[in-house]
């Protein structure tokens, strides 16, 4: 995470973590995304686990987090939480059978390296989760359009499903499912929204993926 974005949690932990009060609807839309991708085994490690929330509601035991402060709310909700930033992650290889990032590949300076990393603590057959925001949806075109009035956002890149399709080929992964939710805007969304496979409408989207091996052949 960039020194700006990493200020910005820090400094307004509890403006961040109260925003999914504010929203309980499109949090637990979000919840139920990742619930049809979330292993219900297996040690699992959220990168960049912020207040905990998600991770506590999907019972993983571990994340990583830059931010103290944020840091602090997540170990508050009984998150192993060890300090540290998604490029260089403090873990053996292959430990985890699952790695979550939501909603961090658009704070990274350096996200196919984080990628990376994921893959190297990952079993082989392990799982690799990305929640984001697809830069072609009307929601993050909302977001896009305020970004200087949003501390949170202000320096955020965000990307299109097809561009983190791309940076997961790259490293030799393949996509297994695809879910979107988030389909009203967030004013709107009183109760949980439904949950599609596939992309393209909702603007918040789930990708799970794992290690593609091509088996050497010779010639």
């Amino acid at each position: 995470m960039d020194q700006d974005s990493s200020d910005a949690f820090d400094q307004l932990a509890e403006r961040y973590d109260s925003w999914f009060d504010r929203h309980q609807a499109a949090f637990l839309s979000e919840i139920e995304a990742y619930k049809k991708v979330v292993p219900s085994s297996g040690e699992g490690l959220e990168v960049g686990v912020g207040s905990g929330r998600f991770a506590a509601a999907l019972g993983i035991k571990t994340g990583i987090e830059p931010s103290d402060k944020l840091g602090s709310l997540a170990k508050a909700r009984g998150i192993n939480v060890f300090k540290g930033v998604a490029e260089s992650l403090p873990f053996p290889d292959h430990q985890f059978d699952f790695v979550l990032f939501g909603t961090v590949l658009c704070y990274l300076e350096h996200p196919l390296q984080a990628l990376l990393e994921a893959k190297r603590v990952l079993k082989p057959n392990g799982t690799l989760i990305i929640g984001m925001l697809d830069k072609n949806s009307k929601l993050c075109q909302s977001y896009e359009a305020r970004k200087n009035e949003n501390p949170f956002y202000r320096n955020a890149h965000f990307y299109t499903v097809n561009d983190v399709l791309m940076l997961l080929h790259e490293i030799h992964f393949k996509e297994k499912e695809i879910y979107q939710t988030i389909f009203a805007p967030l004013e709107d969304i009183k109760q949980p929204e439904p949950v599609k496979s596939g992309h393209g409408e909702g603007g918040y989207v789930i990708i799970s993926a794992q290690p593609h091996y091509v088996d050497y052949v010779e010639p």
